[in-house]
């Protein structure tokens, strides 16, 4: 079972990305406060986990936490500034609509100071921790959601299913209709250069 929290105090948020590595759509991050007796037996990574499952600790971790947020940072500012800096600004963004946060767990190697509030990075913090684990599937399963809306609007990249991940189904569709809005222009989107002007 995972442990609930890195520092034990009632206001520790755990958060975390999904999204990083794909070619389109947001980079979307989440933050979670769970309660001390918040149990699951299922709550891990959400990588890990299924869909169906996904879908069924969601509202699970909604009701049950103190607080949550997730916060969405689109295409064109990850060209502005990065996806490393994006994802932290999602980060930054999901944590300030929290109250009272006064640790902060992070997924992952990297961070940067948000007003002085204590922080630790942990390297698979989604497996260890339930609380970086609720932000996982907070921000995996709206992320998903919102590119299953997107996907109406451009059904030929199969968005509902490959999410924007670079899948050879999803470049394909690149080769052949091109980028659209949703696409993030500062990243490779094809093994060798493309025909169109960015």
């Amino acid at each position: 079972m995972l442990k609930l929290n890195y520092s034990q105090t009632l206001f520790e948020c755990g958060t975390d990305e999904a999204g990083r590595g794909c070619l389109a759509g947001p980079v979307t991050a989440a933050a979670v406060i769970l309660p001390k007796d918040f149990e699951n037996t299922i709550l891990t990574d959400s990588k890990q986990l299924t869909k169906i499952k996904r879908n069924l600790l969601k509202p699970i971790i909604e009701t049950r936490a103190i607080a949550y947020a997730f916060h969405h940072i689109f295409p064109d500012e990850i060209d502005k500034i990065n996806i490393l800096n994006a994802s932290i600004l999602a980060m930054h963004k999901s944590i300030q609509q929290l109250q009272h946060v006064s640790f902060i767990a992070v997924d992952g190697n990297r961070f940067k100071p948000l007003n002085d509030i204590p922080y630790k990075t942990i390297i698979k913090g989604d497996s260890h921790y339930l609380h970086i684990a609720a932000a996982s599937v907070i921000a995996k399963t709206n992320r998903d959601a919102y590119m299953e809306q997107i996907h109406l609007e451009y059904p030929e990249y199969n968005w509902k299913q490959n999410k924007g991940y670079p899948t050879l189904e999803h470049r394909e569709a690149i080769r052949k209709y091109g980028i659209t809005k949703y696409h993030r222009k500062s990243f490779r989107l094809l093994p060798e250069q493309l025909d169109f002007d960015f």
